[in-house]
């Protein structure tokens, strides 16, 4: 079982003067980042782009960061996390793979250099974080591999193939996604998944209240992603050994519903 904290509301009031009360030395960098917030959702009113604003602001400062990583060492190691447990769990050269969110390929370069060649679809809302992806394939001299990186107004995948890809991946997408982001997603993946393939991704969970902080973390509980599933067809599975590895988010598996 998990150690995280499954119940409590971050966003309630207690909760965020404890916090504080805890933590002093992280009450400044909140407040810049609160400030920072208010104003690109004034500026952004839909939440799309309200949260590429919030990369291209991240990624100036450090792309590393900018995808959840506080040095290049833990950028490694959640990359490298992510992509034992896919491999560990199916993953094949042969595959297709379409991972939305790609970032600046934390956990995609270690899929790119284990496909086969043009098997890698990398699709992300942030321009920026994909031009620091690009730097990341000449770091990793994956060239020849011949990825392809694209960027995305939303996550209707109105652009890719029917029953193209055998593996979707999703880290840290959902976490910071509204539930009408989640649903627009789940309603499209099912066309673009070939028969036997999958749907992976991670999410915040909470056992309490759903809620958010800031509306960049996103909290819910696993039956409500599950039920959004099974709405457009698909089947839910969570994924428990994902939580005995030393990552705070949970992670869902879906399927077509008639897979076995």
């Amino acid at each position: 079982m998990t150690g995280k904290n499954l119940t409590v509301n971050r966003a309630g009031l207690g909760h965020r003067i404890g916090y504080a009360l805890r933590h002093p030395e992280r009450v400044p960098h909140h407040l810049v980042r609160a400030t920072r917030d208010l104003w690109l959702r004034h500026r952004h009113r839909d939440h799309v782009s309200y949260y590429r604003a919030v990369m291209r602001s991240d990624t100036r400062t450090d792309p590393d960061a900018a995808v959840g990583s506080r040095n290049r060492e833990r950028w490694l190691a959640l990359g490298a996390m992510q992509f034992d447990y896919l491999v560990g769990h199916g993953l094949r050269p042969e595959h297709r793979m379409l991972e939305i969110g790609c970032g600046n390929l934390r956990g995609g370069w270690r899929f790119i250099r284990h496909l086969e060649t043009g098997h890698y679809h990398g699709i992300d809302i942030s321009p920026d974080i994909l031009v620091a992806a690009q730097d990341t394939i000449v770091e990793m001299g994956l060239q020849q591999r011949l990825p392809t990186l694209t960027p995305v107004r939303d996550l209707t995948l109105r652009f890719l193939p029917d029953a193209h890809f055998d593996v979707v991946h999703a880290h840290s997408v959902f976490s910071h996604s509204p539930l009408p982001v989640i649903e627009e997603c789940l309603a499209h993946v099912g066309r673009v998944l070939a028969p036997g393939g999958w749907f992976d991704f991670t999410f915040d969970r909470t056992e309490g209240e759903e809620h958010h902080v800031l509306r960049e973390d996103f909290y819910y509980r696993t039956e409500t992603l599950v039920a959004l599933a099974e709405r457009y067809g698909l089947k839910a599975r969570f994924m428990d050994d994902w939580e005995e590895l030393p990552h705070g988010q949970s992670k869902i598996r879906v399927t077509h519903g008639d897979a076995t």
